[in-house]
């Protein structure tokens, strides 16, 4: 700090004698009689006023005033060069020389900035321009008042105006030469001392903190040959983009994080669908960061995740023009190697740790509490390190403050991680069922029990006994379970979640299907994205709305529908997790999916047997109830939808009855209300037989 403090201290010294120069040449400009003079051949400018070279005819008086003023503005010329020999330099000498400023564009910029600076420019640049109207600096009185002029200096090409230093107020056909010119305020700030980036580039990017996390070894190796890669040279990148590429984004953000600290940069994360699409504003902001990353040690992170399902066709050339401009460090976050976006580019894959890291991961975070916990979390859970840290350090302080049960505990926050990802594109459900209240054939009993154990144990089977080692997709399980509505698709998906202790989230397909081209997509790729994570089962309910066949294309609706189908079939092979489709059309879902199915699970009409069972079932156990012949029940040709509707319709009319008592004539009541509203025949006789019993029990 106190090495900051000299500094401004220095470069405050700096700037008053700066400015006490530049009032000295205006003065001196504006001090009568001023005589023209030849130009001088081996010097640009044309003519100029002969305010330091008096003629021989001048006065004796005359040239003794013109002896003292020059001596005068060397002895401040002088004065402010001693200034300028400070290290390091004050703020306009570093600025000059990343910028590449020729001395007269070096002043230029001090007589500009001078407005901000000293009050009393304002009057003097009016008083030098004979003109009470331009109390500004123009070209004009640059040229007159300051060495070494050149009239290139204002070109779009020179530093002046490509970096945005000065802004030039040009009304109508006014001349350049007479133009009011202006500092940007933000290498006015820089000039005083203050460098912090300008704020029409903080409105756009996102300052990251830097993560000090231990990366695990397959990350680490990345970290490293990354920095291998950027080898410094001069003071610069020789390759400043940087390409990352996978779904794993908090992984390539923490890579990234720690190799801009190795760097000493301040890193700053950019959405690329918030670079303008206006060319001009695109220009800007491209040429503004680009001064940024000669003014502050910073390193940008570009998002462009989104750019392969972007609404905007010209989504990757803005991309790419953008970085044409940059010359500083830049990673940029993509699913997919982003080809062209740069002359120079180095590509990183980066994946989400190894589920035998992830085991790793878990013990070192969890420490002596760990026990089975890490294997398995590890076998559940997808996740990076930082989160695997952040759950842990949350799950052992709660812990250790109510006394929880850490097992659960860290279990339950592994779920609550996924659940924000997920919410806004599926439905979670509250799963209650178990084992024991569904009710099905043998066959797809133990089907279902096969799917829950496959899930329990994946990593057993994935990694510890090498299967890992010999796929490269298909880790997930894809289930198909078909049958009529209410034989109990639904109620199998709660029942292997609520075994495994995960969340099931039914897909609500009116927030992913969109009639927008690609949107549809992008929303699928987000959810699988956000299922990744683990903890999650994903249930298509009606999945022959989503997964239907694929059809001739006729059109362009065909042909983009058609997208959408194949994206679905490689995004689903790709998915590492439980999805469970449920349909009762199964002729109507294209046969492709087949291939990538792991069980397919019918769930036939169920027997009267299974129907008994049921409705044993379907009342709770100390509900008041009479004497139910479930037998004759079970002749009801009912799903078992179907039943758990009358069981309750029923309930209800019971409460509403003295004595409140379930009996068989109010289950056949509601019996009749079902049939009626499944345009199904009633057997009157039947009914009235079943009736009968029910009034003689």
């Amino acid at each position: 700090m106190t090495g900051m403090a000299d500094w401004q201290t220095n470069n405050e010294a700096y700037l008053s004698a700066a400015l006490q120069w530049l009032r000295g040449r205006l003065e001196a400009l504006s001090q009568p009689p001023a005589k023209l003079t030849p130009p001088d051949k081996q010097k640009s400018g044309g003519w100029r006023l002969a305010r330091f070279k008096p003629a021989a005819s001048d006065t004796t008086a005359a040239s003794d005033e013109n002896s003292a003023v020059e001596i005068q503005m060397a002895n401040l010329a002088a004065a402010m060069q001693d200034a300028e020999k400070v290290d390091p330099p004050p703020a306009l000498c570093i600025l000059a020389q990343r910028l590449g400023l020729s001395r007269f564009e070096q002043h230029v910029l001090l007589l500009c900035a001078a407005m901000e600076l000293d009050t009393r420019t304002a009057s003097l640049c009016a008083r030098a321009q004979n003109d009470s109207g331009k109390p500004y600096p123009t070209f004009a009185l640059a040229i007159a008042a300051l060495d070494d002029a050149a009239w290139d200096a204002l070109s779009p090409e020179r530093p002046l105006r490509y970096w945005r230093l000065i802004e030039i107020n040009q009304p109508g056909a006014q001349p350049l030469t007479t133009s009011a010119l202006r500092a940007d305020e933000r290498i006015v700030n820089f000039i005083k001392g203050l460098n912090t980036l300008d704020e029409r580039v903080t409105s756009l990017v996102t300052p990251m903190p830097p993560q000090s996390i231990q990366l695990p070894s397959s990350e680490q190796t990345v970290r490293q040959s990354i920095l291998h890669s950027l080898q410094i040279s001069s003071g610069r990148l020789t390759e400043p983009v940087v390409q990352l590429v996978g779904t794993d984004t908090a992984s390539k953000k923490t890579i990234a994080s720690q190799v801009a600290a190795a760097l000493k940069l301040n890193l700053y994360s950019l959405a690329a669908e918030n670079i303008p699409t206006h060319p001009a504003e695109l220009e800007t902001l491209a040429r503004l960061w680009q001064r940024e990353t000669f003014l502050l040690p910073i390193a940008l992170y570009l998002q462009a995740q989104e750019i392969e399902f972007s609404s905007t066709q010209n989504a990757l050339p803005l991309l790419q023009r953008f970085l044409a401009r940059n010359t500083g460090l830049c990673f940029v976050d993509s699913r997919e190697v982003l080809s062209g976006i740069a002359e120079t580019t180095q590509v990183f894959d980066v994946a989400n740790p190894t589920p035998i890291e992830q085991q790793s991961l878990w013990t070192q975070t969890l420490g002596a509490m760990a026990g089975e916990n890490p294997a398995q979390l590890a076998g559940q859970f997808n996740l990076d390190a930082l989160s695997i840290e952040r759950i842990a350090n949350m799950a052992l302080k709660e812990a250790s403050e109510n006394k929880l049960n850490k097992s659960n505990h860290v279990w339950e926050l592994c779920l609550l991680n996924a659940r924000p990802k997920l919410e806004s594109l599926a439905q979670r459900l509250d799963c209650k069922a178990t084992w024991d209240d569904i009710v099905l054939p043998t066959e797809a009993t133990t089907l279902l029990h096969q799917i829950a154990d496959q899930v329990r144990l994946r990593t057993q089977v994935y990694d510890d006994w090498g299967f890992r080692d010999k796929m490269n997709r298909g880790f997930g399980i894809t289930v198909l379970v078909c049958g009529e509505s209410g034989v109990g698709k639904t109620m199998a998906a709660e029942v292997i979640a609520n075994d495994l202790r995960l969340d099931l989230y039914r897909i609500d397909l009116s927030s992913v299907v969109s009639k927008y081209i690609g949107e549809t997509e992008k929303n699928l790729r987000r959810l699988f994205d956000a299922a990744e994570g683990g903890g999650a089962i994903l249930f298509f309910d009606e999945a022959d709305a989503l997964f239907g066949k694929r059809s001739e294309v006729k059109d362009s609706h065909d042909r983009y529908a058609n997208i959408e189908i194949n994206y679905l079939l490689q995004r689903m092979e790709a998915y590492g997790g439980l999805a469970i489709l449920a349909t009762n059309m199964k002729s109507a879902l294209d046969p492709a999916f087949t291939r990538r199915l792991r069980f397919i699970i019918n769930f036939p009409f169920p027997s009267a047997a299974e129907r008994k069972l049921m409705w044993q079932k379907v009342l709770p156990p100390h509900i008041p109830k009479g004497e139910l012949d479930y037998d004759r029940l079970a002749k009801l040709n009912l799903t078992g939808g179907a039943i758990h509707n009358i069981g309750l319709n029923a309930a209800f009319l019971a409460a509403a009855r003295q004595p409140s008592l379930i009996t068989l004539p109010l289950i056949l009541e509601a019996a009749r209300t079902e049939f009626r509203k499944m345009d199904k025949p009633i057997n009157e006789a039947e009914f009235r037989i079943m009736e009968a019993v029910g009034v003689k029990t």
